[in-house]
């Protein structure tokens, strides 16, 4: 007989998201910063070439500048004093800047993200197996390509909010519609893709390391507190 399917634990699924979500985070950031910096370089002046030529390039100059500030004056000495200087600026308001962009990249994208998960999971598991009886590797090319489909969706909106959320106050009155007309009008359609590559290195590897963070997880609760 085939085993009864365990019911779904709020609280397992909570602690092992969160476990998923950190092995993302320490999988992808330094990458996350890479794509941040290529999708907000300014376009260069007549004359003038790109500060950043390409992935590598960034990256180079990303570590040299880092090394530089550790003896250089830093802008925020932590996430709170970041929050605290906001605050001052532009009250709760610049704290939350961006927030619909936000929306409009992580709803679509999202919905792709899980959608296409739980597809390749059913893809590629054997008949008459339980999902929670997939392979690692399995896991690992389901989980990294649905971090491939969830940025192709989300790339275009995350430019926008990039740009959005590191201009000065004022520049875009209107939002996200004057980013948009400025990006399209300065630098083409093909500008909302900044960071293309970036973002693919980092989707596959970080969601593939993500999915099997939180399958492992799951699996280990399971284990010591099945009841739970």
């Amino acid at each position: 007989m085939s085993k009864q399917p365990q019911p779904i634990s709020p609280l397992k699924n909570f602690f092992a998201g969160g476990f998923g979500g950190i092995c993302l985070v320490f999988t992808g950031h330094p990458l996350d910063t890479i794509k941040v910096r290529l999708q907000t370089q300014p376009k260069p002046k007549p004359g003038e070439s790109l500060l950043y030529t390409g992935t590598i390039d960034c990256f180079k100059k990303t570590l040299a500048k880092e090394i530089q500030a550790t003896t250089g004056e830093v802008k925020y000495a932590g996430p709170m004093d970041c929050v605290k200087q906001l605050y001052r600026q532009a009250g709760i308001r610049g704290i939350y800047k961006g927030t619909a962009l936000t929306l409009m990249r992580d709803v679509p994208a999202s919905g792709m993200y899980f959608t296409s998960y739980e597809w390749l999971k059913n893809l590629l598991t054997p008949a008459g197996k339980s999902h929670n009886e997939l392979s690692v590797p399995s896991v690992l090319f389901a989980g990294g390509m649905a971090g491939i489909f969830n940025w192709a969706v989300a790339i275009p909106p995350d430019v926008l909010k990039s740009r959005f959320q590191t201009a000065p106050e004022g520049k875009y009155p209107n939002g996200f519609r004057d980013v948009l007309r400025e990006l399209i009008r300065e630098e083409g359609v093909g500008s909302l893709y900044k960071g293309f590559n970036a973002v693919m290195l980092r989707a596959f590897p970080a969601n593939a390391a993500c999915f099997l963070g939180f399958e492992l997880a799951m699996k280990f609760l399971n284990w010591i507190a099945p009841n739970l």
